[in-house]
C-alpha cells in the first residue's frame, strides 16, 4: 500500500530508544504534548478536520487508512494520501500491520469493525511503550464499548470521543468545532431519516460480488457515468470502461433515462450498468436547451434509440467538495415544516440537490458555500450532506473565482516553509554559481556555442533556448536547450510531491497559479540573457544540403544565453530590416566593427534555423501534418509586470520556426525514451477520432458543395485547404473549427499500457507563450481559443511523441527528462540515478496529470467565460451598439441554429421556437418578432412558418444579425444568450476585417467597468472575517487590478458558449 513514499514513517520491530530513532521521511513534531491516533472510523468521517493544519502530532495507522480506501473510494483515499505527503501537515503513517508486535489477526466471530478498533488501540500502546512512556498517546474513536473498554486500561493511552477531544484540546478551534457540529448533525439526521422512512425512493445497489461476478459474466456493463447538464434530470450517459469496453458490443454509450434508472449515482462516479430489453430503448433530444430549462420535454422528437440501461450498482464514487447556493428566504419558507433541512442547489447543473441540516441558512443565502456529500440512502430522495465553508459573495469576483477552482479541485495554497528549504538560493548577496562538480559532468556549450532565446517582449521564464552553427564538416548542427528543471527538483523530495500533485501550472484569466516556486520559473531555471544555467540539450547533427539528420546527441549542458530577442525583432531581421537592432539590449554597447560581425553572425543563425524549420514542416506535410484554426494574442505588460493590453496578430514565421524545433524535440526524445524503457516511457497519444464525429463536418461542407474526406489527417488537411468560398472566408474557419471539435483530446500515456500499434500522434498543439507570465485564457475545444499564447494546432504526423520541452509549467516534462537522463546512463552503462515509475505507477500517474489537465482547461474556459459576462453583464443590449453583431450559421436544429459570432469569437445557440410556442418571424424590413406558428427542419435549412402564411428560411453559412445579452443566474454562473433579431446580415459601420483588433473596448470603458464593480463591491460591503480569510487562500498571484484584461474584450471573449445549451 503506498501512502505516499518517502513521506511515510514505516517502523517494524524497532528496539532503538525513542529519541536516537532516525526513520527516512517525515518527523512528528518534536513540540507536541502528546501523539493523537484517529481510529478507522474518524478517519472516515472527519478527515476534513484532521487536514486543520493546527492538529499536530497525528499518527494515522495502515489498518484506518485501508478502511478508507476499501470503503470510501479512491477520491478519499487519495485526500488521505495527499495529507500524508504534504510537509505542511504533522502526520505520519504506522505500519502497524507490518510491524511484528503490533499485528493482531482477527477472531473467530470478530466483526471487522471490532477487529479494527482493536488493532488501531493495541498499535497505539505499542507505540507508547516504544516512546519509552514518555510521550501520552490520545486513541480518539467513535465506538462508545472502546472507550468504556480500552479508556482506562493502559496508563498514558488516553481512549476518547472526537468530539470530546476537539472540546478539551482544542476548544478555541472555532472552525473544527463549527464543522464538527455539521458533521454530527447530518449523521443524526441520517440515522433519523433511516428509522423513520421505510418507503424505498431507489432499488438497493446490488452486493459487490454480485456486481463483480456479473461484469466477469457480461450481464452488467461498468463505466463512468456523465450526466448532460443541459437534461441534468433526465438524460445521463454511460461511457464503457475497462474490460467493458473491449468485450462489449456496444458502439455507443448508455444512455441513462431519468433519476430513478440512475439509482443514487452521482456524475463522475464508476457505475455497474443492466441493459434494458431494446423495446424500452429510449433517443436523446435533438432539440436546443438551456441550462436552467425544466427538464419536462420540450415537446420535441427524441433521436433514433440508442441502448439504454439503469444502474444496479455503484463500484467508486467519485464524489468531492460542491460549491453550493443556500435558498433565498422566500424559498427556504417553502421547503416545508424544518427549517433546518435545507436543500443546497449546487453550481454544477450536474449534481442533484443536497440536503444539510444548518441553521444558517438566511445568513449564508448570499454566499457561495462549500458542501460534502455524506451519503444518499435509498430513503432519501436527496443526498444528504454538511457545511464545510464559505467562499465569498454570490457574483463577486475573488468569491466566482474561488467557486471555480474548487469545482475544479484546484489547490492553491502557498508553497510551505519544509518546501522552500529545498530551494536553492540566489540573491545579490549570495548569487548562485554554477558549480566545479557540475562543470566537470556537463557539456560546457558557453564558448562554442551561440545560443540565444526568442520569446515575447517582457518574458521572464524563459524554459528554451536554440543554437545553430557549422561543424568542420561542413555539416550542420542545430541545438535545442531546456532549462534542467530535474537539477533543482529531486525525486520524491517535498517541492517534487507538490510539483506532482499539482501536475501543471493554472492558468485563469487574470491569474495563475505556478507548479514550481518562482526561485526556479522565474530565475534559476529561466534560461535568461548573459547568464550560466544549467540546460538539458539535444543537438543534431544535419546534412548541410539536405537538412536530414545524420546524428543526435543528448545530454547536460551548460549555456550562457548570447541573445534574448522578442520575436518581432526575430522577424524583423529574418526579413532584412537591422534597423530593430537598435532594440536589443545585447548590441547597444558594442562597437561598430563588433556591432557589425555579431549582427552577422545572428542574422545567419535566424536565416538558417528558418530554412531547417521550413524543410522539417515540409517534411512533416508530405505525411500528413494537419493545420486547424489558431489565434495569437499577443500581452503588453506595464512597468509592474501587469497586462496592460491585449494586441490580436497575425503570426510571424518565427513562430512556426521555435513551434517546429520544440516539435523536433518533444519527437527525439519519444523515441529516445521508449527505445530504453519500452515498458515504462511516458509518451503522448492522441487517437483517431471516430468517424461518427466528423458526420455535421462532411453534411455541413456538402451545403457549400465541398467534399471532406476524413479517412485520414492528410486527406482531412488536403480537403480543409480545398474548402475555400472566395466571397467568404467565414467558411473555412467554420469548417476548420468543426474539424477541431471532432478530435479527440490528447493524452499521457504509459508504454507498458498499450501497443506501439496505438502510439501514433494523430493531432497536437504546441504553445509558444507570448507574455511574461505565460497567461493563458484557454478554452482547448475548437479554434476559439482566448489564448495569450500563439497557438498552433495540428496533427503532427508523429509516430512518437511525448512532452519534454515545457518542465517548469508541466510535470510530465520532469518525468520525461528524468527518464532521458536514464536512458542516457543506460547507455554509458552507468547506474541509474532514482527510481524510475513501473509501468503501474506511471499509468496512474498519467492518470493524474490527464485529470489536472482537464481541470486546468475547465477551469481556464470558466474564468474566461466569468469575464466575459462581467462586462456584457453592465451593457443594455437594447441600445449598446456593442452588443449587436454579424453572426453565422453553422448547425441546424429542430428548434433553432447554431451561431458563430466572428467580431467577438462566440459560438452559441438562437432559438428559433420560444418557451410560449412562438416562431421567429422576419417582416419587410428584415427584424424578427415572434408569431404563432411552426418550425420545419430540412438537412442544411429550416423554415419558420407563421399562421398567416409568412414564412422565413435560415440556411447553413446564412450571415444573421444578433443581439447579444446574458442570462444572469442566483445559483450557476451567468451565461451568455444569442438571438437573431434580422435574417440580414450586420453592416458595422466603417466595416473592418474581422481579423484586425476591433475597437471595441478603450481605456475609458475599463475604467467605467472597474468603477462600477469597485462600486458595488463596497455596497456590498460585510465584514465577515472567515470569507476574507478565504479570499487570501485563493491569490497567489494576481496584479493590481482584476479589470485590466478588459482592455480588449473582443479577445478575451474568443470562448465557445455552445455548452451552456444543449448542442
Amino acid at each position: 500500500m503506498d501512502l505516499g513514499g518517502q513521506s511515510l514513517l514505516i517502523l517494524d520491530s524497532c528496539a532503538q530508544p525513542f529519541f536516537t530513532c532516525r526513520p527516512d521521511g517525515k518527523l512528528l513534531s518534536s513540540d507536541v504534548t502528546h501523539y493523537v491516533i484517529p481510529d478507522w472510523k474518524v478517519v472516515q468521517d472527519y478527515l476534513e478536520i484532521l487536514e486543520f493544519p493546527e492538529l499536530k502530532g497525528i499518527i494515522f495507522m495502515q489498518t484506518a487508512c485501508q478502511a478508507v480506501q476499501h470503503q470510501r473510494g479512491r477520491r478519499q483515499y487519495n485526500k488521505l494520501r495527499n495529507l500524508l505527503k504534504d510537509a505542511r501537515h504533522d502526520c505520519i503513517l504506522f505500519a502497524n500491520e507490518f510491524q511484528q508486535c503490533c499485528y493482531l489477526p482477527r477472531e473467530g466471530g470478530e466483526s471487522m469493525e471490532k477487529w479494527q478498533t482493536r488493532s488501531i488501540y493495541n498499535a497505539a500502546v505499542w507505540y507508547y511503550h516504544h516512546c519509552q512512556d514518555r510521550m501520552p498517546i490520545v486513541m480518539v474513536t467513535e465506538d462508545e464499548e472502546a472507550i468504556q473498554q480500552y479508556g482506562s486500561e493502559t496508563e498514558g493511552v488516553f481512549v476518547i470521543s472526537f468530539k470530546n477531544y476537539l472540546d478539551n484540546f482544542w476548544p478555541d478551534l472555532k472552525a473544527a468545532h463549527e464543522l464538527c457540529d455539521s458533521i454530527l448533525q447530518s449523521r443524526r439526521e441520517r440515522e433519523n431519516e433511516s428509522q423513520e422512512s421505510h418507503g424505498k425512493e431507489y432499488p438497493e445497489h446490488l452486493p459487490l460480488e454480485v456486481l463483480e461476478a456479473g461484469i466477469k459474466s457480461g450481464r452488467y456493463i461498468q463505466g463512468i457515468l456523465n450526466v448532460n447538464k443541459h437534461r441534468a434530470q433526465i438524460e445521463a450517459f454511460v461511457r464503457l470502461q475497462g474490460a467493458s469496453s473491449k468485450d462489449s458490443d456496444l458502439v455507443s454509450d448508455i444512455l441513462i433515462h431519468g433519476m430513478k434508472a440512475r439509482n443514487r449515482s452521482i456524475h463522475g462516479d464508476v457505475v455497474v450498468v443492466e441493459l434494458l430489453p431494446k423495446n424500452e430503448w429510449k433517443g436523446r433530444t435533438v432539440a436546443l436547451c438551456e441550462n436552467d430549462c425544466d427538464d419536462k420535454a420540450s415537446g420535441e422528437s427524441p433521436s433514433e434509440p440508442m441502448p439504454t440501461g439503469r444502474v444496479v450498482g455503484i463500484l467508486q464514487k467519485n464524489w468531492r467538495d460542491y460549491v453550493v447556493t443556500f435558498p433565498s428566504k422566500e424559498e427556504v419558507q417553502s421547503q416545508g415544516k424544518n427549517a433546518q433541512k435545507i436543500l443546497v442547489t449546487p453550481w454544477d447543473y450536474r449534481i442533484p440537490k443536497i440536503r444539510i441540516s444548518t441553521q444558517q441558512a438566511e445568513t449564508l443565502q448570499d454566499f457561495r458555500v462549500v458542501v460534502r456529500i455524506d451519503s444518499w440512502e435509498s430513503t432519501s430522495v436527496y443526498p444528504n450532506g454538511h457545511f464545510v465553508r464559505v467562499l465569498g459573495r454570490i457574483g463577486d469576483l475573488e468569491g466566482e473565482i474561488a467557486t471555480i477552482l474548487v469545482e475544479n479541485s484546484i489547490s492553491v495554497i502557498p508553497f510551505s516553509e519544509a518546501q522552500m528549504c529545498e530551494m536553492p538560493v540566489n540573491t545579490p548577496e549570495n548569487p548562485w554559481k554554477v558549480s566545479p562538480e557540475e562543470e566537470q559532468k556537463r557539456k560546457d556549450l558557453r564558448k562554442s556555442h551561440l545560443v540565444f532565446s526568442i520569446d515575447p517582449k517582457g518574458c521572464e521564464d524563459v524554459d528554451d533556448t536554440l543554437s545553430v552553427r557549422t561543424l568542420n564538416n561542413g555539416n550542420l548542427e542545430l541545438g535545442v536547450h531546456i532549462a534542467d528543471v530535474t537539477h533543482f527538483v529531486a525525486p520524491n523530495s517535498y517541492i517534487d510531491i507538490e510539483a506532482r500533485t499539482r501536475a501543471t501550472t493554472y492558468y485563469l484569466a487574470d491569474r495563475r497559479y505556478d507548479m514550481l516556486p518562482s526561485v526556479l520559473s522565474a530565475d534559476l531555471c529561466s534560461l535568461l540573457g548573459g547568464v550560466d544555467r544549467y540546460a538539458v540539450s539535444i543537438m543534431w547533427e544535419l546534412d548541410k544540403a539536405s537538412y536530414e539528420i545524420k546524428k543526435v546527441w543528448y545530454g547536460r549542458t551548460i549555456i550562457r544565453s548570447a541573445y534574448k530577442l522578442f520575436y518581432e525583432a526575430a522577424q524583423e531581421l529574418l526579413d532584412g530590416n537591422l534597423s530593430v537592432v537598435d532594440d536589443i539590449p545585447e548590441f547597444k554597447d558594442l562597437d561598430e566593427k563588433s556591432r557589425q560581425a555579431k549582427l552577422e553572425e545572428l542574422v545567419w543563425a535566424i536565416g538558417k534555423l528558418t530554412d531547417i524549420a521550413r524543410h522539417v514542416r515540409a517534411k512533416r506535410d508530405g505525411c500528413g501534418a494537419l493545420e486547424l484554426e489558431g489565434v495569437e494574442v499577443r500581452v503588453q505588460l506595464d512597468d509592474k509586470k501587469n497586462i496592460h493590453d491585449l494586441i490580436p496578430k497575425q503570426p510571424l514565421e518565427v513562430h512556426e520556426t521555435v513551434a517546429e524545433c520544440m516539435i523536433l524535440a518533444n519527437h527525439w526524445v519519444a523515441k529516445k525514451i521508449w527505445e530504453s524503457f519500452p515498458h515504462q516511457a511516458l509518451l503522448r497519444q492522441h487517437p483517431p477520432p471516430h468517424q461518427e464525429f466528423f458526420s455535421e463536418l462532411r453534411e455541413c461542407a456538402k451545403a457549400k458543395g465541398f467534399f471532406i474526406d476524413t479517412r485520414s489527417n492528410k486527406t482531412l488537411a488536403d480537403s480543409l485547404d480545398n474548402a475555400k468560398d472566395p466571397h467568404d472566408p467565414i467558411v473555412n474557419r467554420l469548417l476548420r473549427s468543426m474539424a477541431t471539435q471532432a478530435m479527440s483530446n490528447a493524452l499521457y500515456f504509459s508504454t507498458g499500457s498499450c501497443a506501439e500499434e496505438e502510439f501514433h500522434h494523430y493531432g497536437e498543439s504546441y504553445h509558444i507563450p507570448v507574455c511574461g507570465c505565460n497567461f493563458v485564457l484557454v478554452i482547448l475545444k475548437e479554434f476559439l481559443f482566448i489564448l495569450i499564447f500563439c497557438f498552433l494546432f495540428e496533427g503532427l504526423a508523429l509516430d512518437k511523441y511525448t512532452h519534454f520541452t515545457s518542465p517548469i509549467r508541466r510535470y510530465s516534462d520532469i518525468v520525461v527528462h528524468r527518464l532521458l537522463m536514464a536512458a542516457i546512463s543506460k547507455d554509458k552503462k552507468m547506474e541509474i540515478k532514482g527510481n524510475l515509475f513501473s509501468n503501474k505507477d506511471l499509468e496512474e500517474l498519467c492518470r493524474h496529470i490527464n485529470n489536472r489537465n482537464r481541470a486546468a482547461q475547465h477551469s481556464q474556459k470558466q474564468s474566461t467565460e466569468l469575464f466575459q459576462c462581467m462586462y456584457f453583464k453592465d451593457k443594455d443590449p437594447a441600445t449598446e451598439e456593442r452588443c449587436i453583431s454579424d453572426g453565422v450559421i453553422y448547425s441546424i436544429r429542430t428548434n433553432g441554429v447554431l451561431l458563430f459570432i466572428p467580431r467577438f469569437g462566440i459560438k452559441g445557440a438562437a432559438y428559433l421556437k420560444n418557451k410560449d410556442g412562438l416562431v421567429i418571424s422576419c417582416g419587410p424590413d428584415s427584424c424578427s418578432e415572434w408569431k404563432p406558428g411552426s418550425l420545419q427542419r430540412f438537412q442544411n435549412k429550416i423554415t419558420s412558418t407563421t399562421t398567416d402564411g409568412e414564412s422565413v428560411t435560415f440556411h447553413l453559412f446564412d450571415h444573421v444579425t444578433v443581439r447579444i445579452s446574458i442570462q444572469a443566474s442566483r445559483c450557476h454562473s451567468d451565461t451568455i444568450r444569442l438571438e437573431i433579431i434580422s435574417n440580414k446580415p450586420y453592416k458595422i459601420p466603417n466595416t473592418e476585417l474581422i481579423h484586425q483588433s476591433s475597437p471595441l473596448l478603450k481605456s475609458e470603458l475599463v475604467k467605467e467597468v472597474t468603477k462600477s464593480v469597485e462600486e458595488a463591491q463596497l455596497a456590498q460591503e460585510v465584514k465577515v472575517n472567515i470569507i476574507q480569510e478565504e479570499y487570501q487562500e485563493y491569490c497567489q498571484t494576481k496584479g493590481t487590478s482584476l479589470y485590466t484584461l478588459l482592455e480588449e474584450i473582443r479577445d478575451l471573449a474568443l470562448l465557445d458558449v455552445s455548452n451552456n445549451y444543449g448542442i
